[in-house]
This record gives C-alpha cells, structure tokens and sequence, in this order.
C-alpha cells in the first residue's frame, strides 16, 4: 500500500460568523484505510466532512485529493473526481425502487439525468453499476422494493449503495450505523469491512465498539480541533482521548 496520503487537509479552516467549526486541521487517509473520525457533539466532524466533500468552502487552509488541489471545488466536480458521500440521515427517494434508486444516482454522476437517458452506452453502464452496488450491499433480493418499504437498516444499506453506484474511490459516510438496533448494526459493520481495500473509507461514527472494531486509524476532534490522530490501538490507550473526549462522550450518554 502507498505512503502517499489518498486524501490529505493542511490548516483546514472555516468559520460561521464568530464559531469556528473546524480550526487548522491536518488531516491524511492513506488508500485502502478505514478512517473514523471521532468527538463529542459539535466537535467539528460533520463540517469536516462538508468540507472534504465540496458542500463547504474551507476559509482557510487546503484539501489536496489525490495529490491535486479540491479546495473550493464545488460538491458535484469533487463528486466525479471519484469521492462519493453519505449524509446523516437517510438520503433516498421512498416512492421509487432500490434499483431505481441506484441508477439516479448513477446517471446523475454521469452527467445527468437527460443526459445519461440519451446515450445507449451510459444507459447500459448505469444499469451495470446499479446492478452491482446492490450486489455489493446484499440488496439484490429487494431490488424492485420501493425503499418506503424497507426496514431502517435496509435503507442505510441502500444509501451506501447510492453512493457506490457514483463508482467511488473515496466514500465519505457521516454515521453509518446510526439510530440500528444490534442486528442491523452487525450487518451494516460487516457490510463496511467487506468494502476496506476496495474503497477508502472515512466515517463519522458515536458507535465506539463498531469504531474500534473496523478502523484502522482514527482522529479524535474537540472543539474543531484535531486532538489526537493514530492507530486504533494508540487512540484507545490515550490518556489524552479518555481524558478529554470518552469522559466527556461519557457525561453526555448519562
């Protein structure tokens, strides 16, 4: 695997009015990593990610993907530079099918809903990598189900096929597994593992067991600032960590 970070931040700033949310980050996923970005609420997480996917303009600093600079790129360009990305809550159309879900996605990624319809061949490659991200995500058995009609964890599973569909390199997921019971927490956990060397991965989680389970590296952020990066194994022995951020994630949960 190569040294060379996939995607890397350096003074990655942005404020809203007198907050500053994320506060001179630097920030490096290696390819093929599962990355976990962990911190109490309103440490800065969630616009990170808003940042790394386009949908923020960073007020200071870089984002460089792939060794090119994405800073200030708007969110559809860093789309179809192969970074896809899921939201917080379920981002899925209930009326329309798993299938039909997938290939949205996919044709939007391919210039267009119009567009994608008018060409036999991008026709062809959506249905392709429709077929295939629901293959991927165990979904294939539901796939003329109206996404209304699936459980929440189904849905979570969908929304990770949306974005497989985009063909990514990078998948950015803020909360993945959140708000599932254990059994879908286990099939989504799994579903995350089975993805590691295809994809890089970097996810927003609060699940710390799920965390520590598929990461291989993990940045703690307090107050929009990165605290500690590091192997699994290092953030879980930090004294820093446990001090600042599991007393405090601690303190919320009681």
């Amino acid at each position: 695997m190569s040294n060379t970070p996939l995607l890397s931040t350096r003074g990655l700033t942005c404020r809203f009015g007198g907050l500053t949310a994320v506060d001179r980050v630097d920030f490096d996923v290696g390819p093929g990593q599962i990355h976990a970005i962990l911190g109490p609420n309103g440490a800065g997480k969630s616009t990170l990610i808003n940042l790394l996917s386009g949908e923020l303009r960073p007020c200071e600093g870089e984002i460089h993907y792939r060794q090119r600079p994405i800073h200030g790129l708007p969110a559809h360009r860093v789309a179809r530079l192969g970074i896809g990305r899921s939201h917080q809550k379920t981002n899925i159309f209930p009326r329309l099918s798993c299938l039909e879900n997938c290939r949205l996605a996919a044709r939007i990624h391919l210039g267009g809903v119009i567009a994608s319809w008018r060409s036999r061949t991008t026709a062809r490659q959506v249905d392709e990598r429709a077929e295939q991200a629901l293959a991927t995500c165990l979904l294939t058995h539901r796939a003329s189900t109206p996404a209304s009609a699936m459980s929440y964890g189904e849905q979570r599973q969908l929304q990770i096929a949306m974005v497989l569909a985009t063909a990514p390199t990078l998948m950015l997921l803020d909360e993945p597994l959140a708000g599932m019971g254990r059994e879908e927490t286990s099939r989504v956990t799994g579903l995350l593992r089975a993805l590691r060397g295809d994809y890089t991965l970097v996810l927003i989680e609060h699940d710390m067991d799920s965390v520590f389970a598929l990461a291989e590296r993990i940045t703690v952020m307090v107050d929009g600032r990165v605290l500690e990066t590091g192997t699994t194994a290092a953030i879980r022995g930090s004294e820093k960590v446990r001090d600042v951020y599991l007393g405090r994630h601690q303190q919320e949960q009681a």
